[in-house]
């Protein structure tokens, strides 16, 4: 088993309400839409109350891919930061104390990775083992807690953080009026999320919660449910209306298999962690697994705050039970994510 010592997470200063937010695209794509209204239709449906941007609202119109990109490097390390340090004070540990770092994005390229221009900026040691990954989305907030498990497993004194720093805003193509692209536009946001990870045998080990077991599931030839296609203009988004079919196909069926090789059910689950993905997978989650929305309660509240941030979201849902509705000490709950590939991430949680 390892542990969650803490979770912190930072949102960029530059918060925007969605009524402000749909008014800016109207605006903006008021002379190439033939139909500005279904904007407004389509930002409403997502359910996103307000986002956090990268950068000021009035930055974006003419901001070119490398523009974007150089942005994308100077916004992460500093959110990055911030959540990184969030986690460590609650943690009551230090950047010295790190053995490895993972870290996940899909919204920004960067070489020295967003992990390795941090080692400087945080004092972590010159020994510390770097996995940055890149490209599995949504996913990959549950992955990257899988893949630290993973590694604690065989390193059972070692302290791992995840970092998620997803900053969708910067990805956005403001000449692309396709459904995907408008859908896009109203449901991502920007933020960052770290997590601390124990070892078993760590000396600062208590009391969970503690990662008992993870299972990755991999859908064959679905790569064209989601994605990006690299463009001149940066990433474009690939966004299947199937998803939340692909929700209810698959999810059932892989939660009920992990959970039974432990002589498990899903009435053994008393929480569920679930990446805020939309309105329609969120439905779709409530269906396959079979539970009302209420067991979903601070995913929905997630989503409505800052929208779904991509592999981030799942961390701050995370967060959100640890300090708003911690389940019973030694009850047993499931952290999930669904993304590019098409794939999922089941994490088997005990609080």
């Amino acid at each position: 088993m390892s542990q969650i010592a803490a979770v912190g997470r930072a949102l960029p200063p530059h918060r925007y309400e969605q009524e402000a937010l749909i008014a800016a695209f109207k605006a903006y794509w008021a002379t190439q839409h033939h139909n500005p209204r279904r904007v407004d239709q389509l930002h409403r449906a997502v359910q996103v109350g307000g986002r956090n941007l990268a950068l000021p609202l009035e930055a974006y119109p003419g901001l070119g891919f490398g523009d974007a990109n150089r942005a994308f490097a100077r916004v992460a390390v500093d959110v990055g930061e911030a959540a990184i340090l969030q986690a460590l004070a609650r943690a009551g540990m230090g950047p010295e104390d790190v053995d490895a770092i993972f870290f996940t994005t899909v919204t920004g390229i960067a070489t020295p990775s967003i992990d390795a221009r941090l080692v400087n900026r945080l004092g972590l040691r010159t020994d510390i083992k770097r996995t940055p990954l890149f490209g599995l989305g949504c996913v990959a907030g549950a992955a990257g807690l899988a893949r630290a498990h993973d590694y604690l497993k065989g390193h059972r004194e070692g302290v791992a953080l995840l970092l998620s720093v997803e900053l969708c805003s910067l990805t956005l193509q403001r000449a692309d009026l396709s459904i995907p692209n408008l859908i896009a536009s109203g449901l991502f946001g920007d933020g960052a999320a770290a997590v601390l990870l124990l070892g078993e045998d760590h000396p600062k080990a208590g009391a969970g919660p503690r990662i008992l077991d993870s299972r990755s599931r991999f859908y064959p030839d679905t790569e064209g449910v989601m994605g990006w296609e690299l463009e001149d203009t940066g990433f474009r988004i690939v966004l299947s209306p199937a998803v939340p079919a692909m929700v209810r196909q698959h999810l059932r069926q892989d939660v009920d298999a992990f959970l039974a090789e432990r002589g498990l059910s899903r009435a053994d689950i008393g929480s569920w962690v679930c990446h805020s993905g939309g309105p329609a997978v969120l439905e779709a989650f409530q269906e396959a697994l079979e539970i009302d929305r209420a067991a979903l309660a601070l995913t929905w509240t997630s989503l409505k705050e800052v929208g779904n941030l991509s592999s981030a979201s799942v961390l701050f849902v995370l967060q959100d039970t640890l300090d708003q509705a911690r389940p019973p000490a030694g009850s047993l709950g499931m952290l999930l994510a669904m993304g590019p590939g098409f794939c999922s991430e089941l994490v088997l949680l005990q609080w």
